[in-house]
């Protein structure tokens, strides 16, 4: 299995690795800094540096393997040393679009009770989804400020693990109205300190501070009890 190296550093831009697996354009390496597509978030791109050579990643996935790496060329072999670059632009901008959905979630979360059933990050705009039987569009702007403030006065965000069964347990832990998290030992924590705490495997900000103000744009009705909040970040 790949070893997860943004888990304990999001910020690390480049890393080295050795191929483990290959199968044409799809590159499994021993541990990769690149988040697959996964829990809303999109995977990274960059490059892969082979052997003086280099491959675009286009794509990364999750497969029982490990962490694919698809590229945009066949050439790299098993055994070979690999270095690996991401699109900082890129992955720094969903960092603080994904903090954000943990900020403004929260601020729901205190506002409504309101838990989340979905979310889709993006580099312009991101949407999250919440269980509210009655959503006022006209409280949606409130939301955007008071999360905004949040940012503003800053927080540190901490990351560790916690055994399956004292997440359960821990009120308030549990966000997601549809889902329990998933069925493994140890989840990885992201603590806003003060703020929110929750299960998620993503890529996160060291402080709410580099998130800038969050603007929610709009909100919908996609279901009875599902409403869809968009926002960006200014």
């Amino acid at each position: 299995m790949t070893k997860i190296i943004y888990f304990n550093d999001s910020y690390l831009k480049e890393f080295d690795a050795t191929v483990t697996a290959v199968d044409g354009t799809n590159v499994v390496l021993d541990q990769t800094a690149f988040y697959a597509t996964g829990g809303g978030q999109p995977n990274d791109t960059g490059r892969l540096v082979v052997n003086n050579k280099e491959y675009k990643v286009v794509d990364v996935k999750k497969s029982p393997q490990g962490v694919v790496h698809v590229v945009d060329q066949p050439g790299i072999a098993v055994g070979d040393k690999a270095h690996g670059v991401l699109d900082w632009d890129r992955r720094y901008r969903l960092m603080r679009m994904h903090t954000a959905a943990h900020v403004l979630s929260a601020t729901v979360n205190k506002l409504t009770g309101a838990l989340v059933t979905g979310k889709q990050l993006d580099l312009e705009q991101s949407k999250i989804d919440f269980a509210l039987e009655q959503f006022d569009k006209d409280r949606i702007n409130q939301f955007g400020e008071d999360a905004s403030r949040t940012c503003i006065a800053g927080a540190p965000v901490k990351t560790y693990f916690m055994k399956r069964e004292e997440v359960l347990k821990t009120p308030g832990m549990i966000r997601l109205a549809e889902r329990m998290p998933p069925n493994i030992p140890e989840l990885r924590i992201v603590e806003i300190v003060g703020v929110d705490i929750q299960p998620c495997g993503g890529t996160h900000l060291k402080d709410i501070k580099e998130i800038g103000t969050i603007k929610v744009l709009k909100a919908d009705n996609k279901g009875k009890t599902n409403r869809r909040m968009y926002y960006t970040l200014e």
